[in-house]
């Protein structure tokens, strides 16, 4: 895919893979939900989550999102750059607005939810993922087969064992 339908896939995607560093360098991976203005990653967090000092600490972090369930439908975009906070009020308050209104369907309401984590989700720190270097890339669905489909094999999933 190019790298403009990479952009394009990202932003169309649902959930993201999150992976930032601890102190001792280990990955921590986390999925969370995300826009893309420009050609940059929003995420939003709670002030107090682990992840915004890890961020802090060391603003290394990759970003990955995929689909497809067969090999020649996989897909996938990954990036690695540098998160910061956003600090610019119009900024965060607009990439706040495009996250709400993209996950709106997703949401519980608020009334749902116990106190404390009302509490925690209603300020949101904004952070802002920058890619470095080339975005990493791939759409099996483009790869040139040798042969004919191979035929499903039976299974709980196939038409025949229903």
């Amino acid at each position: 895919m190019t790298e403009d339908e990479a952009w394009e896939f990202l932003a169309g995607a649902h959930t993201g893979i999150l992976t930032t560093l601890r102190a001792d360098g280990a990955p921590v991976t986390l999925p969370m939900w995300f826009v893309v203005l420009g050609r940059a990653v929003y995420l939003s967090t709670p002030p107090r989550a682990a992840k915004l000092a890890r961020v802090r600490r060391d603003p290394r972090a990759a970003f990955l999102v995929e689909a497809g369930r067969a090999w020649v439908d996989l897909r996938a975009v990954h990036v690695s750059g540098r998160l910061r906070v956003v600090d610019d009020d119009a900024a965060r308050r607009r990439v706040r607005d495009l996250l709400d209104t993209k996950y709106a369907a997703f949401r519980l309401p608020p009334e749902r939810l116990p106190a404390a984590v009302r509490a925690a989700y209603a300020d949101r720190t904004v952070l802002r993922l920058d890619p470095r270097g080339r975005l990493l890339r791939w759409d099996n669905s483009r790869i040139r087969l040798a042969g004919p489909p191979a035929a499903p094999e039976p299974g709980p999933h196939s038409p025949t064992e229903r």
